[in-house]
């Protein structure tokens, strides 16, 4: 079915989304990561609105959405999680399941705890939760965050936002003869929204604040436990960024989790899409009204 591209104004910020689907079937709400936006999502929209209606919006800052400056708005994972949290009461949406990717999964997983009443399951893709999941990529911030920042992390942090490293998002991990599968053309998109002037502060404000994340996981890990919702880890086996191990961990607390570990890197939508579209048509299926 068409995609819809639609901008909703949730506390002064212009909030972009993009809507397909029937509004009446299941819904599917789509969390994208870093450095990109809802524009990840393009394709497995068009592969899933026939069945299921799906909204996935751009966080402030990136994408379409408002890009306010770190002196005029708090980038922080919970206000990013109320921003989501506030357009979606807006659609009056109170039943839906997460598709959580990177930066998603800190913002999903915020809604799941405030919420869990309304999640009726949770698709993780390279979306962690877990220590087991963080790799050595993260042992620059990680001394970042204690305030032992060596010169080389300070040139590795300032490298997340180049365009060497967004090329490096999207192709490490992916097979060789994959490659001509990832298509430049998201990350030149990705790159130029970050080259926006102010943008690397709005997302070095977001580096700073991720290093809140790890320890929430324990209450996500709590929520996972208690209410036992439908998961389906569908994740890139080679992802240098959230291994697979972090995939592999949902099933210690919710023992029916579905793992899948894909031939693919950080984004397997780019080269893993019809594989993963059909690990998630019958998990969907599946899921409670």
């Amino acid at each position: 079915m068409t995609q819809s591209h639609r901008s909703a104004r949730i506390d002064g910020l212009d909030v972009f989304y993009r809507e397909a689907g029937d509004p009446q079937a299941r819904t599917l709400v789509l969390l994208h990561g870093f450095p990109t936006s809802s524009v990840m999502y393009r394709t497995l929209i068009d592969e899933l609105s026939d069945e299921f209606h799906l909204i996935a919006p751009d966080y402030p800052g990136f994408g379409l959405s408002s890009a306010p400056s770190p002196q005029e708005w708090g980038y922080t994972f919970d206000h990013l999680a109320d921003i989501v949290d506030a357009l979606l009461d807006s659609l009056g949406l109170d039943r839906y399941a997460l598709f959580v990717h990177d930066y998603g999964a800190p913002v999903g997983f915020r809604l799941a705890e405030r919420h869990p009443d309304r999640i009726t399951g949770i698709v993780s893709q390279n979306g962690n939760a877990y220590d087991a999941g963080l790799t050595p990529f993260w042992d620059p911030l990680r001394r970042w965050w204690a305030g032992t920042t060596t010169a080389a992390d300070e040139e590795a942090l300032a490298g997340l936002t180049a365009r060497e490293g967004t090329h490096w998002q999207y192709t490490h991990g992916v097979p060789v003869d994959d490659l001509e599968l990832v298509d430049p053309t998201l990350e030149a998109l990705d790159q130029a929204f970050l080259d926006r002037p102010g943008n690397a502060d709005i997302q070095r404000a977001l580096f700073a604040d991720y290093g809140v994340n790890p320890g929430r996981y324990a209450g996500w890990q709590e929520y996972l436990r208690r209410h036992q919702p439908l998961v389906l880890a569908a994740w890139g086996r080679h992802d240098e960024i959230f291994g697979p191990d972090g995939a592999r961990a949902f099933a210690q607390d919710v023992p029916d989790a579905q793992v899948a570990l894909l031939d693919a890197g950080h984004f397997p939508l780019t080269t893993r899409l019809e594989e993963t579209t059909n690990l998630m048509r019958p998990f969907l299926r599946g899921l409670p009204d």
